[in-house]
């Protein structure tokens, strides 16, 4: 999460001044929920529920939080949902923890779950459900009347969704997949005098995975897997009664490819590219000049229009496009070493980082670790964090 200065101006926006919180994470977030960024800062695309952009498991996390086109796992609900009709079990189900911003607080983490189970005998069609939580621990909230400090209790801020996708395999190399996602961001869970409320809304996902046949490339058997996914399309959250200030969903464009090369029978290198980018439109500045906002676009007016909004052109665009490369060494399908880094433009958030990863599986149970590690001075929440994944694959082999 990249904090600038100017955000500490932002956060009256979403609660009152004579509260004193005693969490620093709450000012990273209402920077991702403000609708104003001070003018002398970069531009960095805004959106309300920021934690759906949170990589939300360790497999993934270890590849430089990439994931729309590697092979499937119990966690593909989030990166491509499409990717459940190729899975190699026909159920599984995956738990993972991600403490978050450890280096301020010891109580703010996130929680995912997924199932994915296959429906008939045939094996064609896919059905996945997972729930995303994020805690962000106790606020005190004070007063300051008359020289004294009085205390008004503690809130409990929190952030979740709740998806179901089906996916159907329409060849045996090509599936897709659509997912409908509940998505209920609460910042001020418990504060009675607050000036906002907890923000519910709906969204889609559309996605697509193919997977190639066994293939000859320079000498070697491999396999090469490319996907796509749109994500996070629907209303907009509104957290204070106002159309004005409603905060788009972080809508996205995911795409990606990986190639698997079969070595021999043991051994497995692979090697992968994930594009992304925010199909929400480009803060512009206000009518004084003093500051940049989001403008307020339809739903899907804003989607197509952010390919050509950026005040600066083209050149602007790409800047708004991330990028991560990530390589892995699986030996007998029982232990991964993964690697990745992940490039985010530093007019547009400055996230850049390098991953390391490792994965463990012993019969159905599987086992995975990842750890971020900044490559610039911008601080990150998720720096030099260890994120854990626990993995069960049940029902039996697929037959695809």
């Amino acid at each position: 999460m990249y904090i600038c200065n100017s955000d500490l101006k932002i956060l009256s926006k979403f609660c009152k001044k004579k509260h004193r919180m005693k969490k620093l994470l709450t000012l990273g977030l209402a920077a991702f929920l403000s609708y104003g960024v001070n003018a002398q800062t970069n531009r960095p695309v805004l959106t309300g529920a920021p934690f759906l952009r949170i990589s939300p498991d360790a497999r993934a996390g270890g590849l430089g939080d990439m994931g729309v086109a590697t092979s499937s796992d119990a966690f593909s609900q989030y990166w491509n949902p499409a990717k459940y009709v190729f899975s190699k079990s026909y159920s599984g189900v995956g738990v993972s923890y991600t403490p978050y911003m450890t280096k301020l607080t010891d109580d703010v983490f996130l929680l995912n779950s997924a199932f994915h189970t296959y429906l008939g005998d045939e094996q064609r069609s896919a059905l996945g459900v997972s729930i995303y939580y994020f805690n962000i621990g106790t606020v005190d909230l004070t007063n300051y009347v008359g020289g004294q400090i009085i205390d008004q209790g503690k809130a409990k801020p929190n952030e979740f969704s709740l998806d179901v996708s089906y996916g159907l395999k329409l060849s045996d190399n090509f599936g897709m997949a659509v997912a409908g996602r509940y998505v209920r961001s609460d910042l001020n869970n418990g504060d009675q005098n607050a000036n906002t409320k907890a923000a519910n809304t709906f969204a889609v996902d559309v996605a697509g995975f193919y997977e190639s046949d066994r293939m000859d490339l320079v000498g070697t058997q491999g396999v090469l897997r490319a996907g796509f996914n749109i994500s996070n399309v629907g209303p907009k959250l509104d957290y204070s009664n106002s159309d004005e200030k409603e905060s788009y969903l972080p809508t996205n464009l995911r795409l990606g490819s990986t190639y698997d090369f079969l070595l021999d029978d043991y051994n497995k290198l692979t090697l992968g590219l994930e594009l992304n980018k925010l199909l929400v439109p480009t803060p512009v500045l206000s009518e004084n000049g003093a500051y940049y906002e989001t403008p307020n676009k339809g739903v899907i007016s804003g989607i197509f229009g952010s390919f050509n909004d950026a005040p600066d052109g083209f050149s602007e665009e790409l800047k708004e496009f991330t990028w991560a490369l990530s390589a892995a060494y699986v030996y007998n399908d029982a232990f991964a070493f993964r690697t990745g880094y992940f490039h985010e433009s530093m007019e547009k958030g400055a996230r850049q980082y390098a991953t390391l990863g490792a994965g463990f599986k012993f019969n159905s149970f599987g086992l995975d670790l990842s750890y971020l590690i900044p490559t610039n001075n911008i601080n990150d929440a998720l720096a030099n964090t260890l994120r854990f994944g626990l993995t069960w694959d049940f029902g039996g082999e697929a037959n695809y």
